[in-house]
C-alpha cells in the first residue's frame, strides 16, 4: 500500500534478522546501529514464554527494544526497533521480503537462505536503506541483482535506469507484438449470520488486479462508477458505488485521485494489484442455508440442509462447498442429495456437500443420516457454524463497474482492455440452531 503525500516516512527498523526455528540467526542486516545486535538472543525465550502463557502477540518487547516478527515456513523474520516505528509499515516490509526472496529462490526456507547468502545480503542492502524501505519490486531488483552475482563488478554502474528515474516499477524499452490489458475485479463477501437468521456482519472486500502486456511507457486511466466521482460530475447516484478504505499500488498518482477521483498511472509490466477497497454494505446473503437436526433416541441423528441461491437467475455459482458440522461421535453416514455429492470428513467432524454449478434462484436439499454410539454423549459444545465457499463469475455484489480504460502511449498504438468480474466467498458462515 501507498501512504498519502506529506506523510512522514517513519519506518525505522533498526535491524532485520532471519532466524531458524530454534531462534538461531541465519543472516542479519544492521541498518541503523542504535540497537545492539545481541538483543536478538532475548527473542526466542520471550516467544516461548508468551506462547506458554497463551499471550503471544506479533509484537514482543524486551526492555526498550521491540521485536516485530512474522513466521514463514521454518523461519522467523524479525525486525528490531527502539523508536515508535510505524508498525504496519514494518510488517508490510517483512512480508515484502518474503515475497522478493520467494520469487528469487522459489521456496523460502532455511536451506535457500544458507545457499544464497551473497544474493541475500545484496537484496537486504537494496530493499532498505538506514531503516527506510527502498526498491521492493522484485522485477526491478532482478535486473541488477542476479543469482549468479557473487561479486558485482566495480567500475560499472550496475543500477538500471529504472531506479534512478521517476517510475521505479517499470523498465524502459518493453515491447509486445499484441498490446493487451486484462482487468480482474474480484470481490470477496464476508458474512456472519446468527442462529435467528439475522446478519451480524457483512462486508465486501474488493481488489482490482491487472495483467499488463503493453509496449513502451503507457499512461493508463481507469474509470469506475465511483459515487464521489459521480457527485463531482453531477451525475445521478443510482448506478454508483461508495468505495471506502481505498488503497493503491505505488504507481497510482494519489494527487490526481484526491483532486478529481481519476485513477491515472504508468503500470508495472505483467501482474500486479492496482487497488483494493472495502464496502460496509448490508449484503443480502448470496447463498442462504437452513438446517434442521433431529436426534432419535440417541442412536441416530438426521440432518437436513436446504440451500438457496439468492442472486439473480442469469448468474451461476461455481464450485460451491457447504461444510456442515456433525456430532463428533457420529458414524456410518448415509446421504441423499437433490444435486451434487456429499462426503463425510470424520477428522474435521463435517459433511462437505459439493455442487459444481448452482444457478441463481434455485433451491437444493441434502439429507444426511448418521448412527450415534449407544453411550449417551450430551452435546455440551456449541455447534460450529456452517461455512460456505463459492465463486460467481461475471458478477459483483457491490455493482462496481469498470466504465472505461484509456491507454495513451506516444507511439499511438491501439490496445484492447479485457474485463472480468468475479464474486467469491470470503469468511462466509451461518450459525444454526
Amino acid at each position: 500500500g501507498q501512504t498519502r503525500p506529506g506523510q512522514a516516512r517513519i519506518m525505522s527498523a533498526s535491524a532485520v534478522f532471519v532466524l531458524d526455528l530454534k531462534g538461531k540467526p541465519l543472516i542479519s542486516r544492521n541498518y541503523k546501529g542504535d540497537v545492539s545486535m545481541a538483543e536478538i538472543d532475548h527473542f526466542m525465550p520471550l516467544l516461548m514464554q508468551k506462547e506458554e502463557e497463551g499471550a503471544l502477540t506479533p509484537l514482543l518487547t524486551h526492555g526498550k527494544v521491540h521485536f516485530l516478527w512474522i513466521k514463514h515456513t521454518n523461519l522467523y523474520l524479525v525486525a528490531t526497533t527502539m523508536k515508535n516505528a510505524n508498525a504496519s509499515l514494518v510488517y508490510s516490509f517483512l512480508y515484502k521480503v518474503v515475497e522478493v526472496f520467494s520469487e528469487y529462490f522459489k521456496e523460502l526456507e532455511e536451506e535457500s537462505i544458507r545457499d544464497n547468502f551473497v544474493v541475500i545480503y545484496e537484496l537486504l542492502d537494496e530493499l532498505m536503506d538506514f531503516g527506510f524501505p527502498q526498491t521492493t519490486d522484485s522485477k526491478i531488483l532482478q535486473e541488477y541483482i542476479t543469482q549468479q552475482s557473487n561479486k558485482l563488478e566495480t567500475g560499472k554502474s550496475h543500477v538500471p535506469p529504472t531506479v534512478t528515474n521517476a517510475v521505479s516499477w517499470r523498465s524502459e524499452g518493453i515491447k509486445y507484438k499484441k498490446n493487451e490489458v486484462f482487468i480482474d475485479v474480484i470481490e470477496s463477501v464476508n458474512l456472519l449470520v446468527n442462529t435467528n437468521g439475522s446478519v451480524l456482519l457483512s462486508e465486501i472486500v474488493g481488489t482490482i488486479k491487472l495483467k499488463v502486456f503493453l509496449s513502451g511507457m503507457p499512461e493508463l486511466r481507469l474509470g469506475l462508477n465511483d459515487r464521489m466521482l459521480f457527485e463531482l460530475t453531477g451525475r445521478g447516484k443510482n448506478k454508483s458505488v461508495e468505495l471506502e478504505d481505498v488503497k493503491f499500488h505505488q504507481c497510482v498518482r494519489l494527487s490526481r485521485f484526491d483532486n478529481d477521483r481519476t485513477i491515472s498511472f504508468i503500470p508495472p509490466d505483467g501482474d500486479f494489484e492496482l487497488m483494493s477497497y472495502r464496502l460496509n454494505t448490508q449484503v443480502k446473503p448470496l447463498i442462504w442455508i437452513e438446517s434442521v437436526i433431529e436426534k432419535f433416541s440417541h442412536s441416530r441423528v438426521e440432518i437436513m440442509v436446504k440451500a438457496k441461491g439468492q442472486f439473480k437467475k442469469q448468474s451461476v455459482a461455481n464450485g460451491v462447498e457447504i461444510s456442515v458440522p456433525v456430532p463428533s461421535d457420529a458414524d456410518s453416514p448415509k446421504f441423499k442429495t437433490s444435486v451434487g455429492s456429499a462426503k463425510y470428513m470424520p477428522e474435521k467432524n463435517i459433511v462437505v456437500w459439493s455442487i459444481k454449478s448452482f444457478p441463481g434462484g434455485k433451491e437444493f436439499l441434502m439429507r444426511a443420516h448418521f448412527g450415534l454410539p449407544s453411550v449417551e454423549k450430551e452435546e455440551v459444545e456449541g455447534r460450529p457454524p456452517i461455512a460456505v465457499r463459492f465463486e460467481i463469475p461475471y458478477f459483483t455484489v457491490s455493482g462496481i463497474q469498470v466504465r472505461y480504460m484509456k491507454i495513451i502511449e506516444k507511439s499511438g498504438y491501439q490496445a484492447l482492455p479485457w474485463v472480468r468480474y468475479i464474486t467469491q466467498s470470503g469468511d462466509y458462515q451461518l450459525r444454526t440452531q
